[in-house]
């Protein structure tokens, strides 16, 4: 959905004396893939119309080349938004499947089948497969193939947290394609502020898992309420444009925004209370063995 340029000059814009234009918010996430992933099919779509005037044997070795370009464009895709989930977590896990190393393998393989059904040998293949490999793994690189920020972390506990996560992403992303429907750029406004704090609460979670008992009640059934009544509010409205429903669901966002800041505040004072007791239970410990603190 297109949005006007919004600053704090314009209608509608902050009056919070901030400069940052309305409608923004730090925690935008831009498309992992983008353009350059899509482009990848390019490639499959070419081969298997070029295949056409090769005879049987050449259309079915170009036709299987042209899938394989296509799986493997499909499992780069995955592969981008999985890495960028990756890097935007302090605690993850490796991708159980490498799928930009299998989608620059399945790059070369059909490449290597295009070239066959294009009347090149053997060796020829090969060779046009394993440039074709190398420059794929240039262009988007590997897969993460470590785990990040797991030293130490109950590996069960950090499950548990995970899946969690990933619910609440998806309820976030459930009530964004929602509200797509509506059309109405104020409420995308808001529901984008909400988005940000709820991820601030996310973000506390995943940094101490211990956090999940307390806060997995928002992440699962608030956040599935809300994402319930987004679909409700987002039929009503883009039948209707019923002013009251837009103000009502306004306030349930405002009124969910201040639950979730205020549980994550309190989840890190929490922390911090956990922090400055272990430290005086040190400081006793090393007074007792005759160390003296400052």
């Amino acid at each position: 959905m297109a949005q006007r340029f919004g600053g704090k000059y314009s209608p509608g814009g902050r009056t919070d004396g901030s400069d940052r234009p309305a409608g923004s918010y730090s925690g935008a996430r831009v498309d992992p893939a983008g353009a350059r992933a899509n482009l990848m099919f390019l490639p499959a779509l070419t081969l298997l119309f070029t295949s056409l005037f090769n005879g049987a044997l050449g259309l079915a070795t170009g036709v299987a080349g042209a899938g394989i370009l296509s799986l493997g464009a499909w499992l780069l895709r995955g592969g981008l938004q999985a890495e960028a989930s990756w890097h935007a977590r302090k605690v993850a896990r490796r991708p159980a499947l490498p799928r930009k190393i299998l989608a620059a393998l399945l790059a070369g393989a059909g490449i290597g089948l295009g070239a066959v059904s294009h009347g090149s040998g053997l060796v020829a293949a090969v060779l046009f497969g394993m440039v074709v490999t190398g420059l794929h793994l240039a262009a988007f690189g590997a897969d993460p193939l470590s785990d990040k920020g797991m030293e130490g972390i109950d590996t069960f506990q950090q499950d548990r947290v995970a899946r969690v996560v990933d619910e609440a992403d998806k309820h976030l992303a459930a009530m964004r394609d929602a509200l797509l429907r509506a059309g109405d750029r104020d409420v995308m406004t808001r529901l984008e502020q909400f988005q940000e704090t709820a991820r601030r609460l996310i973000n506390t979670v995943e940094d101490d898992p211990r956090d999940l008992t307390a806060a997995r009640k928002y992440l699962g059934v608030y956040l599935m309420g809300a994402r319930d009544a987004s679909v409700k509010f987002a039929d009503i409205y883009a039948r209707s444009r019923d002013a009251r429903a837009k103000t009502d669901y306004l306030v349930l966002l405002d009124d969910l925004e201040r639950n979730f800041a205020a549980r994550n505040e309190k989840l890190l004072l929490d922390d911090h209370s956990d922090l400055t007791v272990e430290i005086e239970v040190l400081r006793d410990r090393l007074q007792r063995e005759g160390v003296r603190t400052e």
